[in-house]
């Protein structure tokens, strides 16, 4: 056992690299984080539940990589006893009366749901699963843990209890190979991979100042993404929009800027990591203005505050990645982590299965 701390220990510092000592980390508690993460490795169980009929997430997507890394793992279970969470797992396009008959069998059939009306339960939904008027599905949405991929549609997510994953790099070859420093002469001021449709007049406007670089995912990857990244010092991504290559951009030290009309509270890792410091939420008018108004926020950021967060979002971006083989404290890892500080949400009598 001292041997393995040892390994992680050491494995969790490289995660930091090149950092100076004057830096603080991307995280709200590196030391809480590594002597938590031990605790969770050592001592984490979820049950799965079977469900009614087989099923499959997309493939190549972040909901299927984090259930097969999950069935796979040591955190599984086979005896309900021991777990600490239970998986409820559906199909992404059940619907909502077959979805409360899900959570009607657990409360009749099984003792476990009804101990903390689902609280110490959690499901996947890639996008979200919505408030509805029926009773057990109500319940699984106010009660359960939600995990659904980076970004949520407004009303779908509970922060104080819900969990969103990191999107799956377009380039995960790229990503792995990622400089931790770049040049320094950057021939724009920011950089938008668009997906052709998402906020036509705001990106319009972008396209005609000459210090944005606007690619359009028509044209031929990967050199333009890779300019773009390397060549710009911020990533510009629209919420809602192709956000796919923002962990990437962080990877190659393009500090991310997130175009948002409102606060959002559902960026992945939000227990673990400082948001604040690894990338901006950036407002536009609604009326034109909006490349003066975002120039003039990018501008206004200091050059020793613009290179700290470029500095974490690469040792950030570490957190972030899929793995086909998970990896410690990559994305999956991460993701249990969060799941593994939600078991204690509810206290509830568990003198059978301590």
């Amino acid at each position: 056992m001292a041997a393995t701390t040892t390994a992680v220990f050491s494995l969790f510092f490289v995660l930091l690299p090149s950092l100076s000592a004057a830096s603080s980390t991307p995280y709200h508690s590196a030391a809480t984080l590594f002597q938590n993460y031990h605790t969770m490795l050592a001592t984490f169980k979820i049950f799965i539940y079977t469900p009614s009929k087989p099923f499959h997430f997309p493939n190549a997507a972040p909901t299927s990589l984090f259930y097969t890394s999950l069935r796979r793992s040591p955190f599984l279970t086979h005896d309900p006893t021991e777990a600490h969470l239970f998986l409820v797992p559906f199909s992404p396009d059940t619907s909502t009366r077959s979805l409360s008959r899900v959570v009607r069998e657990l409360r009749n059939d099984l003792p476990y749901w009804n101990r903390s009306l689902g609280a110490d339960h959690f499901f996947l939904s890639p996008a979200g699963i919505d408030f509805s008027s029926d009773r057990n599905v109500l319940e699984l949405k106010k009660n359960s843990v939600q995990i659904s991929v980076f970004p949520v549609v407004s009303g779908y997510f509970i922060p104080h209890k819900d969990v969103t994953l990191a999107p799956l790099s377009t380039s995960t070859l790229t990503l792995l190979h990622a400089p931790v420093e770049k040049s320094t002469a950057n021939s724009f001021l920011g950089y938008l991979r668009w997906d052709g449709e998402t906020e036509s007049e705001l990106v319009n406007e972008f396209k005609s100042d000459a210090d944005f670089f606007i690619e359009e995912k028509s044209e031929p990857p990967p050199l333009n993404h890779m300019r773009g990244f390397t060549e710009s010092k911020f990533c510009l991504f629209l919420y809602h929009g192709d956000v796919a290559s923002m962990v990437e951009a962080m990877a190659w030290g393009c500090v991310p800027v997130v175009i948002v009309d409102r606060p959002i509270q559902d960026l992945p890792l939000m227990d673990v990591l400082r948001w604040s410091d690894l990338a901006l939420l950036v407002a536009t008018p609604p009326h034109g203005g909006a490349a003066a108004r975002l120039k003039q926020v990018l501008n206004g950021l200091s050059e020793e505050k613009y290179g700290e967060m470029k500095e974490l979002g690469v040792a950030a971006s570490k957190h972030l990645v899929w793995n086909d083989e998970a990896q410690p404290f990559d994305a999956f890892h991460m993701v249990m982590y969060q799941l593994w500080l939600r078991r204690h949400v509810i206290r509830y009598s568990r003198s059978e299965i301590v």
